[in-house]
């Protein structure tokens, strides 16, 4: 039976609560207007992460893929019917959202389960293409913004976070198989995948790793203008998170670059200390 409206924004409001404390901490930014509509965009792409990345077997992942495309496919013709979907439609048609941006998002977690190796850089910015940036278009869209220049800019930013997300999960991703590393910077610096697996920080390891973290930082300078080119509520959280991302590279500075087998993360006096910044930012 399909949900109403009111049951299915209820679905993905409690969804987006308590399934992801960051986006918690975000949304006391957002304005009310708008909270509902994040909500939405929130659980789809949560159970799109979820069904690429928490199967734990790339046939299944695949088909249940396939179905979830199915019911973006129906949202858009107009006959919705799971919940997310239901409350999605609502959003997509207030926005007016074109459907590749929420389709880009499934090309990249069926990619997670064929793709486990990136030869080049090129090859993994590319990923980011459809894994990173179609969220930041889709915040866009829902704060009114649809200029080719700020989408250039968000994607910068949402590839800087992708990076950060990639070199501080060196370890846990190769348990999943994945590794999204160039290998050509491996091979440049001289680290092996018995390395990653052996969890062997070695000098040409953490050396490789400076690089990578400077890589990605570049990227966040590149994407910080966009901050001073939206309105107060959305430049508050594009500056939260921009930062955090920052701030998980220099947890992985921290400890030497040494992070197979040792996760590199932000204390919580930290996150702390972001937030209250944004929320004095707020205040002012």
């Amino acid at each position: 039976m399909t949900p109403t409206l009111a049951e299915a924004q209820e679905y993905c409001a409690r969804l987006a609560r308590s399934h992801y404390e960051n986006f918690s901490v975000a949304s006391w930014f957002l304005p009310a207007r708008l909270r509902q509509h994040f909500f939405n965009v929130y659980a789809y792409c949560r159970i799109s992460d979820d069904l690429g990345d928490e199967v734990d077997d790339a046939a299944a992942s695949l088909q249940l893929l396939g179905e979830w495309q199915c019911e973006l496919d129906a949202c858009y013709a107009g006959n919705p019917r799971h919940p997310v979907f239901v409350a999605l439609a609502e959003t997509v048609k207030t926005f007016d959202i074109p459907k590749h941006e929420f389709a880009d998002l499934l090309q990249a977690f069926r990619q997670d389960q064929t793709v486990t190796r990136y030869e080049t850089f090129a090859d993994v910015q590319n990923y980011c293409v459809y894994s990173a940036n179609p969220v930041g278009h889709l915040v866009l869209y829902l704060c009114g913004y649809r200029d080719a220049e700020r989408q250039r800019l968000s994607d910068c930013t949402c590839t800087a976070l992708q990076l950060a997300n990639f070199w501080q999960d060196v370890s846990v991703d190769f348990e999943k198989g994945r590794i999204y590393l160039p290998l050509e910077d491996m091979r440049r610096f001289e680290v092996s995948e018995d390395d990653l697996r052996a969890q062997r920080n070695t000098p040409e390891f953490r050396h490789m790793m400076k690089f990578e973290v400077e890589r990605a930082r570049e990227w966040f300078a590149r994407g910080l203008p966009l901050i001073g080119q939206v309105d107060r509520e959305l430049a508050l959280d594009l500056d939260l998170f921009s930062r955090g991302g920052m701030e998980i590279l220099n947890a992985i500075e921290k400890q030497d670059f040494a992070v197979l087998g040792r996760r590199p993360s932000i204390s919580k006096a930290r996150k702390l200390a972001l937030v209250a910044r944004a929320v004095l930012g707020k205040l002012r």
